[in-house]
């Protein structure tokens, strides 16, 4: 539509709602004043709100969206509902002034807006609604019955025959078009109809229904706008006119609840007034059919104590309190969102989704899965080490949520804005709270991958640098050496009959040599494993160890007390290695730092894991100390075998070494290598 056509719409719909809502006024101003016998039956009615305000957001809907035929046909059912008021008015006033004939016609015209009206507003409206098409081709059908049965419903009140004695007005309206045949069965035929009429209403309020049980959430989350009210609307109209007044009230909204539907449904939290009036009515229900239940069998069985049953009935009923509300909630959620809404099911596909994922991928099906069930624009994981994933535009100022791992931060979860089927704010807290343990464990498991991962680089690292090391060391000492050695040999050779004490002084020298690199080899041996541990066993080495490092310190030397628990005879070659590097490591700086008259050294073996722990009665930790490179390799070593290194302060003074390597893993790897088969040779005959 150009711009002429959509400004000549507006005209239109403002102008027709210019003209519904004084008459609606005027039928009501000149109701009051009617003759005490001819006023009407009730102050309001349903159309009298449907008059005023379904033309006025008609024609706010029309001036925003000229196209939209729900807004359209909110204007005439509005328009023709005004009419009503005031033709119904008009009659009254007619008939109260003598003027019979005018009042007859005035109640045909009356009769025909008020159907075309009602049929209007209570069966178009909501079968279109929120687009302007049907919920499907086979709703057409509904749209002829409906239109047969309310204009039967206007015919049968148009022929009406003479009212049968005991009218209750001072004097019958004439009716031009009466059908006097009609008198035995008029009042069957019309409350025939009219239930018809209250069936096919009922039928496009389930239309609504329909589209909210087959639309994806956001189209749930604009359904529930008019099928609300709708609903109500229906329920009063069952009940009838007992309930004139709340029925005006909430006739009245259902054009704002359209409004909301089309216009603004996103920023309103209907979804959320809906789970909790639904929470709220279940539990209610529940709790009093558990209460009420528990009482009566309760005073039948202890039939005379009455105060018992009260409080076993109270009992049951705060037992039942709590699963009731999540089993509804639950229920709710799913109503509501759809197979998205209920946390428990996105947990399930969280956590099939991880196990069917590769594990370098698994934090990114988190996110993918944290996102789709908030339905927001952006969600991303930041691990504490550096690693973050990201999925969608999580915004410039993303909600942060921390996540925690068994009391330890592992990173951030960052939610973007909502997106454009967002849910309600507390359907999102339930999701988030049920969803952030599974996000915390894979961040955790995440950040391990990590660490592993680094600690293997590491690793490689480490043995390669050594690997360097050791080629330097034998290409520039030890192989010098033995080449030098090897001329010597040469020139002794050659010289021994011409200078036999040149060549005894050459070999002699040659002797000296070879002891260097005895000793070369022997230092060598020693920096890839102490020798100790294959003659004496660890817990000797360890005890040898510190004898020799701290004789001689303070005084009289510091005592050395040796504690071992357990078999250490079947440790893994790495953990022998490990344990006694690190007892090292704590021993010398007792010796360097701590000025120590005992120190205790305990070597505790269980089935899963070697626990060594040195402690000093030393001048302990210096307040503002940092870890130096002796502390860090002692934590490095731990870290390699997957355990760990603390050093902290001893209670009572001192300092205390603990450091935990487990072996449960490394024994078995062991015993796999050499159940291993190895390589077999045979000769040939």
């Amino acid at each position: 539509m150009d711009g002429r056509g959509a400004a000549r719409a507006r005209v239109i719909a403002w102008s027709v709602a210019a003209v519904s809502v004084p008459m609606v006024v005027v039928g009501f101003l000149m109701a009051l004043r009617l003759p005490a016998g001819w006023q009407l039956s009730v102050p309001a009615t349903p159309d009298h709100a449907a008059g005023i305000t379904f033309p006025l957001v008609g024609a706010f809907l029309v001036a925003r969206r000229p196209r939209l035929i729900v807004g359209w046909l909110m204007i005439a059912g509005g328009f023709l509902a005004g009419a009503s008021v005031l033709a119904a008015t008009l009659t009254f006033h007619a008939a109260s002034i003598g003027a019979m004939d005018t009042a007859g016609l005035l109640r045909i015209a009356y009769t025909f807006v008020w159907a075309f009206g009602g049929g209007t507003l209570a069966v178009l409206v909501p079968l279109l609604s929120p687009d302007g098409r049907l919920p499907s081709p086979r709703w057409r059908a509904h749209v002829v019955a409906s239109t047969i049965v309310f204009t039967t419903l206007a015919l049968l009140l148009v022929v009406r025959p003479k009212p049968p004695p005991g009218y209750d007005r001072p004097a019958v309206i004439p009716n031009p078009l009466k059908i006097e045949a009609l008198a035995p069965v008029h009042a069957q035929l019309y409350v025939a109809v009219y239930v018809a009429m209250e069936v096919c209403v009922v039928l496009a309020m389930l239309s609504l229904v329909m589209r909210f049980h087959r639309g994806d959430p956001a189209t749930r989350r604009q359904i529930a706008w008019p099928l609300v009210t709708f609903a109500i609307y229906v329920v009063f109209l069952l009940l009838g006119d007992d309930y004139w007044a709340p029925a005006v009230f909430w006739t009245g909204l259902i054009p704002v609840a359209m409004m909301a539907s089309v216009l603004r449904y996103r920023l309103f939290g209907i979804d959320t007034v809906i789970s909790r009036a639904f929470v709220a009515a279940g539990l209610i229900a529940a709790v009093s059919g558990v209460y009420f239940g528990v009482g009566a069998i309760s005073s039948l069985l202890v039939a005379g104590y009455d105060q018992v049953a009260g409080l076993a009935a109270a009992l049951f009923a705060g037992a039942f309190f709590q699963p009731m509300r999540r089993a509804l909630q639950r229920a709710v959620d799913r109503l509501m969102y759809g197979p998205v809404g209920d946390p428990r099911l996105l947990a399930e596909r969280l956590t099939q989704e991880v196990s069917r994922a590769d594990p370098a991928e698994a934090l990114g099906v988190v996110v993918e899965v944290v996102r789709d069930g908030l339905a927001v624009d952006g969600a991303a994981v930041h691990v504490t080490g550096g690693l973050s994933v990201e999925s969608g535009d999580i915004g410039p100022q993303p909600r942060e949520i921390s996540l925690v791992w068994h009391g330890e931060p592992v990173g951030n979860l960052l939610i973007g804005r909502p997106g454009a089927r967002r849910f309600a704010a507390a359907h999102d807290e339930r999701v988030i709270a049920t969803l952030l343990p599974y996000v915390a464990d894979v961040a955790h498991a995440t950040r391990m991958a990590a660490d592993l991962q680094r600690s293997r680089e590491r690793i490689l690292a480490a043995r390669e640098e050594e690997r360097r090391r050791l080629r330097r060391d034998l290409h520039d000492g030890l192989g010098q050496t033995l080449g030098a050695m090897a001329m010597t040999i040469n020139i002794a050779r050659l010289s021994i009959k011409r200078a036999p004490s040149t060549a005894d002084d050459l070999l002699k020298d040659l002797h000296s040599g070879m002891e260097a690199v005895t000793g070369d080899i022997r230092t060598l041996v020693y920096g890839l494993r102490p020798p100790a541990l294959d003659d004496l066993g660890l817990a000797r080495a360890v005890q040898e160890l510190a004898e020799a490092t701290l004789a001689g310190t303070a005084e009289s030397g510091t005592a050395v007390e040796l504690i071992v628990d357990g078999e250490l005879g079947d440790l893994p070659a790495a953990v022998e290695v490990a344990a006694y590097r690190i007892a090292q490591e704590a021993v010398t700086n007792v010796r360097r730092h701590a000025r120590a008259a005992h120190v205790r050294i305990a070597l505790v073996r269980d089935a899963a894991q070697l626990r060594i722990s040195v402690e000093d009665d030393g001048v302990g930790l210096p307040a503002d100390g940092r870890a130096g490179v002796g502390t860090s390799s002692m934590r490095e070593r731990a870290a390699e075998l997957g355990g760990s290194c603390a050093v902290t302060a001893r209670p009572g003074g001192g300092t205390l070494v603990a450091a935990r390597l487990p072996t449960a893993a490394l024994v078995a790897e062991q015993g796999r290598d050499r159940a291993a088969p190895g390589w077999v040779t045979s000769n040939r005959e």
